[in-house]
């Protein structure tokens, strides 16, 4: 008797990266195992598909431009309790991986971590399991922190900090903040990555609502009388 075959795991991507869709989902139809029946490049686009194609997994990007990757982990928990969610993601920091966590992922992968990783980390998240780095596991299981005030978060910015959230607020690029403030382009990134991990706000929409809101910028204020 022909023994039946294991029905495919139905997975979503969601990236907004043409060719790293292209990429995974040309790896991924090559895996027995997996089924792509569908990918987003936006929150938007992600939430409205889920619902109807109820996938089983969902590859998530971390940093997507529109929405931070973990408040859009707790919209498809909500929407599509069922699936499991993992992270995917450039950053490998303690910092990511625990707020993805923290957030309902199931799991979390770097993209420059071997193609088969993600398989493996598919095949493990489906059974039930969580697949997370092993060295992690004690940040990921501690009590969250407290919740710190806004007043807090930018008491701990630096005076250069504050300048580069001020530039990125008025619509600079990294390239045009380095250039304003006489710094290289990889140091205005760097300076950008502390500011949003200390405030935990990935997105750039994010960053200047939080600029506006506590008159670190004048976009969007009335212009100060000259002195």
């Amino acid at each position: 008797m022909k023994k039946k075959s294991q029905p495919k795991i139905k997975v979503f991507l969601v990236d907004d990266h043409p060719a790293v869709r292209e990429g995974v989902r040309s790896y991924l139809t090559t895996q027995g195992s997996v089924l792509v029946v569908g990918e987003a490049s936006d929150a938007q686009e992600a939430l409205r598909k889920v619902k109807k194609l109820a996938p089983e997994v969902i590859i998530l990007d971390v940093n997507l431009p529109s929405l931070d990757g973990g408040e859009l982990a707790r919209k498809l928990r909500q929407t599509v309790p069922a699936a499991k969610i993992i992270g995917f993601s450039v950053h490998a920091s303690q910092e990511y991986v625990v707020r993805m966590a923290r957030c309902g992922a199931h799991g979390y992968v770097t993209k420059d971590a071997p193609t088969a990783k993600l398989v493996e980390a598919i095949c493990h998240v489906h059974r039930g399991g969580l697949y997370f780095p092993p060295e992690m596991s004690d940040a990921i299981l501690s009590p969250e922190a407290k919740p710190v005030s806004d007043e807090e978060k930018t008491a701990v910015l630096t005076v250069r900090e504050r300048e580069v959230l001020a530039l990125l607020a008025e619509g600079l690029a990294n390239k045009e903040v380095a250039r304003k403030l006489g710094i290289s382009v990889r140091t205005a990134e760097t300076h950008r990555e502390h500011v949003s991990h200390k405030l935990k706000i990935m997105t750039i929409a994010g960053l200047t609502k939080y600029a506006i809101q506590h008159g670190l910028t004048s976009l969007g204020l009335p212009d100060k009388p000259a002195s």
